[in-house]
């Protein structure tokens, strides 16, 4: 797999753009961008899994009432 391409920069409307090569496409439909010294950093966003999300919530401290469990009532079809 190259490790560089050489690309051409354009403008789209007030924005500079660059078209991606496919041998170097991201994966999802966002992305991360940050700039170190002259070089342009472009990484894909990291996937959220409800698993990640819920670790990072805090317990809650709140009393809640009790809820009585009730048998289903018969629904005529």
């Amino acid at each position: 797999m190259l490790t560089e391409r050489h690309v051409r920069l354009f403008k789209n409307g007030r924005n500079q753009a660059i078209r991606i090569p496919r041998e170097f496409e991201l994966s999802g439909t966002e992305a991360i961008i940050r700039k170190e010294g002259n070089r342009l950093i472009i990484e894909p966003l990291p996937r959220r899994s409800l698993l990640g999300l819920l670790a990072g919530w805090e317990p809650m401290e709140e009393n809640f009432p009790v809820v009585e469990d009730l048998p289903a009532e018969p629904v005529e079809l």
